[in-house]
Parts: C-alpha cells; structure tokens; sequence
C-alpha cells in the first residue's frame, strides 16, 4: 500500500514538472571535538540521498549551509540538540533556500540533559 501511494505521489509530482530522480537533504548533530569536513557520511537510496554531519555548535552548523546547497540539499533535519534558538539560527542562515525539520527532546540525554540553547548561551 505504502509503495503505491508513494508511486503515485512520485507520478503525480513528475506531471507539474517538479519530479527530481533523487531528494537531497541533509541531518545535522551536535557532537563535541567534531570537525564536519571530516566527519560526515551519506546514505543513499534510490530517491533519496542523505548527508549526515556532525558539528560542534550552533555557529559550525551554519557555516555549512552555503555548501549544502551548492550540493543540492534542499532540507535540513536538525538533531534534539538544537534547542529552539539554534532552529531558528539555521533557518535564518538557510535564507529560505531549504526546508529545516527538527527533532525534539526538551532536554538532550547526550548533552547532560540541557538543550543546545543553555549549552551554547
């Protein structure tokens, strides 16, 4: 079921000339003595290509945007540990070019239980 509905979805959005034969889209995780020119790595499936990046702050997380896009990533993911002002620093970075989705936790159990937001004020 779940396979038709997404060929049809796939037919339906290739009719308005949208259809592009893989999404980009790009995960971002907090992570301490991270360097993310390094410490990245892509899974891809037919349709839908994944980078996964670690950064180590709001600020590195940002930097990257500009290459992201150049790449094709057209959404950004943001892991539990961007509180809500790092959600927002990155939407403002991405200048409306990407799409950002964020998971949540109120606190994050691999940062002590704070969020990002108290981490990095």
């Amino acid at each position: 079921m779940l396979g038709q509905k997404y060929d049809e979805f796939k037919h339906s959005i290739s009719l308005y000339g949208v259809y592009m034969s893989c999404f980009k889209a790009a995960f971002i995780f907090l992570a301490p003595n991270v360097n993310p020119e390094l410490d990245f790595q892509w899974v891809k499936t037919d349709s839908v290509h994944v980078k996964t990046i670690a950064v180590s702050s709001y600020q590195e997380a940002c930097l990257q945007l500009d290459d992201l896009y150049s790449e094709g990533i057209r959404a950004i993911e943001l892991c539990a540990g961007f509180g809500h002002v790092g959600v927002a620093k990155v939407k403002e970075q991405c200048l409306g070019r990407m799409q950002v989705g964020v998971v949540r936790f109120d606190i994050h159990p691999c940062l002590d239980n704070v969020s990002g937001d108290v981490l990095f004020s």
